[in-house]
């Protein structure tokens, strides 16, 4: 068959190399794609501002027989809706479903219903009312906007000064328009945090090897929260028994509380978590998965990706299997100096060692933002490539990542030095 993959990052080009390794898939198509997909796929600039009409177009003209959403944006806006009204066969939750990722509130009103273990919360359109809640709970607090930021509308305040700046940026100076138009207040969680997917078809839900990433964009998990920096699978936090825990805990009581409400739940169900002294706790909810979880994650997946979504789309996860690598993978994400800053780095800087880097041994460079100019590879955003390796350890495949990524250089490149630290802590200490 022929595949649709939508989107641009390093998670889209994840999905397009492990999808060309599966003998059902013919020829892969990217929409928009980046210089990384353009290797293996046929990337295509399909206008979307309007809709999604002249997408599903392309699916039809192209004889695309199975469409692969990578990001939150199109989901959330009603991709899956349009093509599921036009009989194409698409991977993903409908708009309504989405809004577990689309409005942090409504996902703590489903968290209450299920149940399910999360920190405290108030909502917020009154700067006022927010600060004063602030001043009453006191600090260190989370203010989260409630609608879509990139992955950067949640900043963890440890003073009330920095709260009550963090309100007035969303709800007074509107620093991310509509989405920050509502603020969710949540108390701060304390622990390690780990992420955990699962695949839906509506009934069953089938898990995906752990993983846990880095937001912070310096060393020591510092500095204002990003995209994410960097990333490593298995987390060695989610043991069988968190695993079990999370399954019957959180994610089929979520998935039944969405249910009750009318919403159906098919596609990618992410579930960023906080293991506490007290078991693991909700942070979010994403609709689709993590960047750059993905790449770790699906590296170490070694049974075909297709037959396995195909199984979701159609129903028939309760059969399905999935077979995985007993290795380890880790993933440095290099990023434009200044990021997640979009005002405080360019793009257009040509990148070299990528040959260098892919001949690391279990190294692939998943493309990001980056672009074709003139025949080379050029950035274009602010996280530009994630440099990813397996190795039969964390510390091996950390080390190998590394090595890949000091082959690389373009201008101002940062990237995170200390991927993996919980993970080697515990190998070399006994805890994080």
């Amino acid at each position: 068959m022929n595949v649709l993959v939508v989107g641009s990052g390093g998670r889209e080009h994840t999905f397009v190399w492990k999808l060309s390794q599966s003998p059902r898939v013919d020829r892969i198509f990217a929409v928009p794609g980046n210089a990384g997909m353009a290797a293996v796929a046929e990337c295509h600039d399909v206008p979307t501002a309007a809709g999604f009409d002249e997408l599903a177009d392309f699916a039809e003209a192209n004889d695309v027989g199975l469409t692969v959403v990578g990001p939150e944006a199109p989901l959330v806006a009603g991709i899956v809706d349009v093509f599921e009204e036009r009989g194409l066969r698409v991977f993903g939750p409908n708009a309504a479903a989405a809004r577990l990722e689309g409005s942090k509130e409504f996902a703590k009103r489903i968290m209450e219903a299920a149940g399910a273990p999360t920190g405290a919360y108030r909502a917020f359109t009154d700067a006022a009312a927010a600060r004063a809640y602030v001043d009453d709970v006191g600090a260190p607090i989370v203010v989260k906007a409630d609608g879509l930021a990139a992955g950067k509308g949640v900043v963890v305040c440890q003073t009330l000064a920095e709260a009550h700046a963090a309100v007035d940026d969303m709800l007074v100076d509107g620093a991310f328009g509509d989405a920050g138009s509502t603020v969710v207040i949540e108390e701060c969680l304390v622990g390690e945090e780990a992420s955990f997917t699962v695949f839906c078809d509506g009934v069953t839900a089938f898990p995906l090897a752990g993983s846990q990433d880095h937001k912070a964009i310096y060393d020591g998990d510092k500095g204002p929260n990003t995209g994410g920096m960097g990333a490593y699978s298995p987390a060695p936090v989610i043991d069988d028994a968190l695993h079990d825990c999370i399954m019957t805990d959180i994610v089929a009581p979520v998935l039944d509380a969405m249910e009750a409400e009318g919403h159906v739940y098919r596609g990618i169900l992410y579930v960023g978590l906080m293991v506490t002294v007290d078991g693991p706790k909700v942070i979010e909810f994403n609709c689709r998965l993590g960047d750059p979880e993905t790449q770790v994650i699906l590296p170490r997946m070694a049974s075909d990706l297709a037959e396995l979504i195909d199984a979701a789309v159609d129903g028939r996860l309760a059969d399905a299997e999935a077979t995985w690598r007993d290795d380890a993978c880790a993933c440095v994400v290099m990023a434009s100096g200044g990021y997640p800053d979009s005002a405080n780095y360019t793009t257009g800087h040509a990148i070299s060692g990528l040959d260098d880097a892919a001949q690391v041994e279990d190294a692939t460079v998943f493309h990001a933002g980056t672009s074709l100019r003139d025949g080379s590879v050029a950035t274009a955003g602010g996280r530009v490539l994630g440099v990813t390796a397996r190795g039969s350890d964390i510390a091996e495949a950390v080390d190998r990542a590394y090595r890949a990524t000091e082959c690389i250089d373009f201008h101002n490149a940062h990237y995170r030095r200390d991927i993996g630290h919980r993970a080697l802590a515990r190998m070399t200490h006994g805890g994080a």
